[in-house]
């Protein structure tokens, strides 16, 4: 081969290579920081309409607890007189606390309802800030106990952060309770319903999304992979990746609504609640189980 043809091999190869390590580069830099879970149904009960179509939680502590659940039988009339009038999604701390997310029709302001390990309640409001929207559908307590995650309706590219109420040492029921970082998700996600960590930088959230244009089906259940754990010192990025569709099966037509969820650490076992549509919410609305593989 003359001089001239192998320089301009090498030279094509030395390009061919180059371009070939930017990708591998580029590829390893826009990884999620997980893959992500396959979860596969395992088992059904019933959620009764009024105290169990919101949401749903384990308890660690004290052994041997049941799960505790959310809907607008639960909800003391002490709290409803005040305007209180929807609960969502509660979490359960490893060390015994347990909190419910609530909102109202109008005004500007959330508010956190806590029990502590001894049995009692205390109540955490947050004043919105500039922007953020007045529904609570859910809260998410890191494996840490010392931060809460939040997030709001309709289509969104963001979670909230809090201190944990009651489990932060920077929290008092008698001042208002700040929103401390965020979490930017890497895509938007529309109505979600329940998230819940199953590690500490990754959460399950059940989404209602009805519309399914952001991951090509409607009423996902979602991965959302942080690049690092929250601490409210700093915001961090959510990588979001649809895993599959909640069930959907009634003996009614028509819609839907996926509620709350919930990972137990101690099992593996995650569960999702699915409202059924027309009447079927009084007969065969359900609590589905999963587990991975």
């Amino acid at each position: 081969m003359p001089a001239t043809a192998r320089h301009r091999c090498r030279t094509v190869l030395t390009g061919l290579l180059t371009l070939a390590t930017a990708v591998v580069v580029s590829l390893a830099a826009t990884a999620p920081a997980s893959a992500a879970d396959t979860w596969t149904e395992t088992g059904s009960d019933r959620a009764d309409p009024l105290t169990e179509s919101q949401g749903l939680t384990s308890v660690e502590v004290p052994a041997g607890s049941p799960n505790r659940y959310t809907g607008i039988g639960t909800i003391p009339l002490s709290v409803s007189l005040r305007g209180w009038n929807h609960v969502g999604d509660p979490d359960a701390s490893s060390n015994g606390y347990y909190i419910e997310p609530y909102q109202r029709d109008s005004g500007n302001s959330k508010m956190f309802r806590v029990q502590a390990p001894d049995g009692a309640w205390s109540e955490y409001v947050h004043t919105l800030g500039a922007g953020e929207a007045l529904n609570n559908s859910w809260v998410a307590i890191s494996p840490d106990g010392q931060w809460m995650l939040s997030g709001e309706w309709g289509t969104m590219s963001r979670l909230l952060v809090f201190p944990t109420p009651g489990l932060n040492p920077a929290t008092s029921p008698s001042v208002d309770l700040p929103q401390a970082s965020t979490v930017h998700l890497d895509r938007p996600v529309r109505d979600v319903q329940g998230c819940d960590f199953s590690g500490p930088t990754t959460l399950l959230c059940s989404s209602d999304d009805p519309d399914g244009s952001l991951f090509g089906l409607t009423k996902p259940l979602l991965q959302i992979d942080l690049s690092a754990a929250p601490d409210g010192s700093a915001d961090v990025v959510g990588h979001v990746t649809a895993l599959r569709q909640m069930p959907l099966r009634s003996s009614c037509s028509g819609t839907f609504e996926v509620e709350g969820i919930d990972y137990d650490r101690r099992t593996g076992v995650l569960r999702a609640v699915v409202v059924s549509p027309g009447f079927c919410v009084l007969t065969d609305s359900m609590t589905y189980r999963f587990s991975r593989g």
